[in-house]
């Protein structure tokens, strides 16, 4: 059985440790960027420009490792990940970048397919190259994995960020496995403990500024003085007349009825009262 090998130093690991490949790249170019020339970031078309600055084609891999804790010690797993640039047809190391924080891998800032990897050797010395992918769907996948790794070295929140820096898997609740953890504190009130709030000089406390009576009054008679503006006026002949007590005002619009009496008298009414002559013999009687 093969043993397994550290891709970052080529050192043997123990028999028990755990190797994930979370990206592989078959096709990566590598270029030998100027140092940043603004706080801007790295710009890829200074690299691209330059054919001289072009160094080779390789095979990118990311490769998370986990080393479990030896049994007289018990302890959390070691946790770590590398960035390996190596030869497609011979897999022959080229570089590696231990993926210790997030400032490891910067992008660029004119191009989404490029960018600048941070590289160490065994002997603990760094520098900067860049990397570019051909197609962006791979770029794309580049950095999902390297969420990925963040995600296990626990760089996604601030209390693993140190751990993960130390190369320490992050335990459940914020724990690196490397101390004790934080204790927490308890603020709850004990037996007989009481607070005391103090309202004075707010809108709640005694002490607010009240305007004086008068204020209130004449502030209370503007209001009265302004909901009578939405008062409608009476109808035109409404209003009552002196002789509308009698029954038949000036201010009426139809006249009484007559009377059943009065009818019957107008029906009584002879030819001659209605305008009709009977003639000499009364022949129109």
């Amino acid at each position: 059985m093969d043993s397994t090998i550290d891709p970052a130093t080529g050192a043997a690991l123990p028999a028990d440790a755990i190797q994930r490949i979370l990206h592989i790249s078959a096709k990566v170019h590598v270029y030998n960027i100027p140092p940043m020339a603004s706080t801007r970031g790295h710009m890829a078309a200074s690299w691209t420009d330059d054919p001289k600055r072009h160094i080779f084609t390789c095979r990118l891999r990311i490769i998370e490792t986990a080393v479990p804790a030896p049994a007289e010690a018990p302890g959390p797993d070691r946790v770590k990940a590398d960035i390996i640039l190596e030869d497609a047809s011979t897999g022959q190391l080229f570089a590696a970048a231990p993926y210790t924080a997030r400032a490891t891998v910067e992008s660029a800032v004119d191009s989404s397919r490029f960018f600048a990897l941070r590289v160490q050797d065994p002997q603990g010395r760094k520098a900067t190259l860049g990397i570019g992918f051909e197609e962006r769907s791979e770029a794309f996948d580049f950095s999902v994995a390297l969420q990925e790794a963040q995600k296990a070295l626990g760089m996604l929140g601030n209390e693993g960020y140190g751990a993960a820096a130390a190369g320490l898997k992050t335990l459940p609740g914020g724990g690196s496995g490397g101390g004790p953890p934080e204790e927490k504190k308890d603020y709850s009130l004990k037996d007989g403990e009481t607070i005391t709030v103090n309202l004075s000089g707010t809108k709640f406390g005694r002490n607010r500024i009240r305007p004086p009576p008068q204020q209130q009054s004449s502030k209370s008679s503007e209001e009265a003085v302004d909901l009578s503006s939405f008062a409608l006026p009476p109808p035109p002949g409404s209003a009552p007349s002196p002789s509308s007590s009698s029954g038949r005002g000036a201010n009426s619009f139809l006249p009484p009825p007559p009377s059943a009496q009065e009818i019957r008298a107008q029906k009584r009414m002879s030819a001659q009262d209605l305008g009709f002559d009977d003639g000499q013999f009364g022949e129109f009687a």
